[in-house]
């Protein structure tokens, strides 16, 4: 039933969207009639087409999730999918691995992504880490998802996988406490759905269409206000909506080759060291900001949109030997100090601020200054920038959910801890995204979770593991930047690829002369799928032209006999058409 109802309602919209698109194609009113002529539709074939092939392609992801523990868990999505009687409630003593299998599975597909769900409530314990597990016959288990599961209530597990080589003909899905105490699992309304590769980017493109592009339709007039029909009609891209970018290094200045390769490309950065306090107060007292000076100058010139990176790091391997050394006394007037000289510095110049970078990992600072020591961070930082952004900043949320300590349940929880602490407009949603092999179903589970906090949620530090030859990270990248564009949460994307000589941290783009790499050709790719580099036409009867485009600033120019045009289109996201007057 539930697969029936959503079907109807994606037809429902299809229909009320064939309409739009076919009334203000031509300048008329919402009122028009189905009836009109397909002749009349033609400036929306591609959408109407595009809707075609999604349709056909079945059952349509769903991207419900929850964050709050409740007193009844929700019904299985899909219906239950694949698994059999979902709708009942399991227990799991959880003694051994061995003994808690809860589903078992026949003849799993390669390369099928599959969406695991289900509700986890637990006794024994006031909470627990829950992990959902898939063992087949070749003995290869992995972490599926995960539930911070507490005693009286009902928490949401998202997750999924997808197998990388074929397994037996049966495999297991089971449920263990990740701690090490002993407590009973319940599980309920317990979901798996298979996709096809098809399906799967189906929804990613329709996500695409519907959240990074826009229907625009120009209408031209003469002077007297009559419509003009046959007028030439030329749309340029002049800048992108979309922030994405990449991490650049101190060895990008006096490069110009680097220079033009990346600015070529990129409209967001993030300095890979140069702002942190070991690059900045290598010794106390000795404050140097020249190579961040000399970044930002390069990144106000090309007009880069760039991200602080970072005032603390909860990691002591990253906080300057001096600090580390001081006493609690004199590690609060350097923290003070160092706010005071960061953001005083360069306040209106970051759109972000990662305030604490990677704290549910780490708490250096926490356990010298105490537990609102994140908190106190936070509030300074927006007192002396109040115009940027603040996040945290975590690895290990989106790539895997093997690490105990960054679930997606953990941040969330951190992040509320903070605001109820009192921290002044916590805003943003800092991912890493150092990945090894994507579990691209895991990933887009996170971000339908994430996103029930209504933050901006960006991609912060992207890479593959070096550990992988160069075309298998072209691969896996395209498949992490794919998910992460398409995600509606998602409001932008960096690279973790800063070129050095001896090397980048994990993957290159390019090589020392600035000829790509596979991971180079595979941004590239997709830099020219995500933008309207220009579009073109005539004006019909009524004196409009139509055209879909991507977010982002155009200039439009207008020709009809000797007589032209020009103006500015700012497309912003917005579900409406948006329009455009011209008079020549």
């Amino acid at each position: 039933m539930a697969t029936v109802t959503l079907r109807l309602r994606y037809l429902t919209w299809a229909a009320l969207l064939f309409t739009h698109c076919v009334a203000y194609s031509k300048g008329l009113s919402l009122s028009l009639s189905l009836s009109l002529s397909l002749s009349l539709a033609l400036p929306c074939l591609p959408i109407l087409l595009h809707l075609g092939s999604s349709l056909s392609h079945g059952l349509w992801y769903d991207s419900t999730a929850y964050t709050e523990c409740k007193a009844n868990p929700e019904g299985p999505l899909y219906g239950g999918g694949i698994l059999p009687d979902p709708a009942r409630v399991i227990q799991v003593n959880n003694e051994t691995a061995a003994s808690s299998p809860a589903y078992v599975l026949d003849n799993l597909a390669t390369g099928t992504r599959y969406a695991f769900s289900c509700w986890v409530k637990i006794r024994g314990e006031e909470s627990a880490l829950v992990k959902a597990r898939l063992a087949t016959g070749n003995a290869t288990i992995r972490c599926i998802g995960t539930a911070l599961a507490r005693n009286g209530c009902w928490s949401f597990l998202k997750g999924g996988f997808v197998l990388d080589s074929p397994p037996s003909d049966t495999s297991i899905i089971y449920f263990k406490n990740a701690g090490a105490s002993r407590v009973e699992i319940s599980i309920a309304s317990a979901s798996l759905q298979p996709f096809t590769v098809d399906q799967w980017r189906a929804h990613q493109e329709e996500n695409i269409r519907r959240k990074r592009k826009r229907v625009v339709a120009v209408h031209v007039a003469d002077s007297e206000g009559i419509r003009v029909s046959q007028a030439a009609v030329s749309v340029e891209l002049v800048s992108k909506d979309f922030p994405f970018g990449s991490a650049m290094d101190k060895t990008i200045l006096g490069n110009p080759p680097y220079q033009a390769w990346f600015v070529e490309r990129f409209n967001a950065a993030v300095f890979e060291n140069e702002l942190k306090w070991y690059a900045t107060e290598p010794e106390a007292g000795r404050v140097n900001y020249t190579a961040a000076d000399e970044l930002l100058g390069f990144a106000r010139a090309n007009r880069i949109a760039v991200r602080g990176h970072n005032i603390f790091w909860e990691n002591p391997l990253y906080t300057p030997a001096w600090v580390r050394n001081l006493t609690d006394d004199q590690l609060a007037a350097a923290v003070e100090s160092r706010i005071g000289s960061l953001l005083s510095r360069y306040s209106g110049e970051f759109v972000h601020w990662d305030v604490n970078n990677e704290m549910l990992h780490f708490d250096f600072y926490e356990q010298r200054l105490g537990k609102d020591a994140s908190r106190r961070f936070f509030d300074a930082a927006r007192r002396s920038d109040p115009l940027a952004t603040l996040f945290m900043n975590e690895f290990n949320v989106v790539e895997t959910c093997d690490d105990a300590y960054s679930t997606v349940d953990s941040y969330v929880l951190r992040l509320q801890e903070l605001a109820d602490g009192g921290a002044a407009r916590l805003e943003g949603v800092g991912l890493q995204g150092h990945f090894g092999r994507p579990n691209v179903p895991l990933m887009r589970a996170v971000l339908d979770k994430l996103a029930i906090l209504g933050l901006p949620i960006w991609l912060t530090e992207v890479d593959i593991n070096k550990a992988f030859h160069q075309e298998t990270q072209a691969v896996y990248l395209e498949q992490v930047l794919r998910e992460g564009f398409a995600h509606p949460a998602v409001e932008g994307i960096m690279l973790w690829t800063a070129f050095h000589p001896r090397g980048c941290y994990q993957m290159c783009l390019t090589d020392g002369e600035f000829r790509n790499l596979p991971a180079g050709d595979a941004v590239d790719r997709l830099l020219r799928e995500w933008e309207t580099k220009a579009a073109a036409g005539a004006t019909d009867e009524h004196g409009t032209f139509s055209f879909e485009a991507f977010l982002g600033e155009y200039k439009v120019r207008v020709t009809h006999g000797n007589r032209s045009a020009e103006s500015t289109l700012s497309l912003p996201r917005g579900d409406e058409t948006k329009h455009l007057s011209i008079r020549i």
